[in-house]
């Protein structure tokens, strides 16, 4: 999968952790989509890496992959960041 398709995953990935984690971020919904870019890419490539699941293209398992990275680099940040 394209890294193309990975930013557009990652875009709505960031929305949808934003939703399933609601609350005050330091850095608004630009950085929350940011974060969502970057945890899609880190996602896939640990999902892939750990056998979660091989990233093939816009299936569910791989959508799945993205948030679940999204939403954890949203945890760490709120953590670091406050």
């Amino acid at each position: 999968m394209g890294i193309l398709s990975w930013i557009v995953f990652g875009l709505i990935a960031g929305v949808l952790a934003k939703l399933i984690m609601p609350g005050k971020d330091p850095g608004g919904m630009i950085v929350t989509i940011l974060i969502g870019i970057a945890g899609a890419v880190v996602g896939g490539y640990a999902g892939t890496y750990f056998g979660f699941g091989k990233v093939t293209g816009f299936n569910l398992t791989s959508f799945g992959i993205a948030v679940g990275g999204s939403f954890i680099l949203l945890l760490v940040y709120r953590l670091f960041r406050g």
